[in-house]
């Protein structure tokens, strides 16, 4: 007898999300109406769409994550004085090659994509799959993406920004009785 109950290999199929890192988001903004989610807090949800650990198998040595593609990373939204006073260190293990760079220089220079990057970096685990994670995340600084044929839709209605509601008032509102 098999030990899988349902559809499990739906659950291994790579799925891709869309964030938009300036939209108003009801559960990770603290200020829901008023901020868009700050950076911790948007790294944070990144990481656990990377890892898979939304899904009902996941397991921390499989690597089961899903796409993520983030927009307007531009607009990253920072508390606090972290934007002037958050340093970011290199080191080339040669003396005296320690450099470091503010944040805002490096949203200056590389732009707000790296900086999330770096966010999303770090709290991911350091492992093996942590580059194969890394990798699957797509930051743009603007809103156009080349992955708009990706992104999850059901019905006619995106799937990712706002999760599942969306979809669920469509379908509700098409007639449809059950998802």
């Amino acid at each position: 007898m098999s030990q899988n109950i349902g559809l499990t290999r739906l659950s291994y199929s790579r799925v891709w999300h869309q964030i938009s890192a300036t939209a108003l988001h009801p559960t990770l903004s603290t200020q829901p109406s008023v901020t868009p989610a700050s950076l911790g807090r948007l790294a944070s949800r990144i990481a656990v769409i990377l890892m898979g650990k939304h899904k009902p198998t996941w397991d921390p040595s499989t690597d089961c994550g899903d796409y993520v593609v983030v927009t307007n990373c531009a607009g990253l939204h920072v508390t606090g004085r972290k934007k002037w006073q958050k340093t970011y260190y290199r080191h080339t293990t040669r003396p005296g090659s320690l450099r470091s760079v503010t944040m805002d220089v490096l949203m200056a220079k590389h732009g707000g994509a790296e900086v999330l990057r770096k966010a999303v970096s770090g709290m991911l685990p350091k492992n093996r799959l942590r580059e194969k994670r890394l990798a699957r995340l797509k930051a743009f600084e603007g809103p156009s993406h080349p992955y708009k044929q990706n992104i999850m839709q059901f019905n006619g209605v995106k799937v990712g920004e706002n999760g599942w509601e969306d979809a669920v008032k469509a379908i509700r509102e098409s007639g449809m009785k059950r998802l």
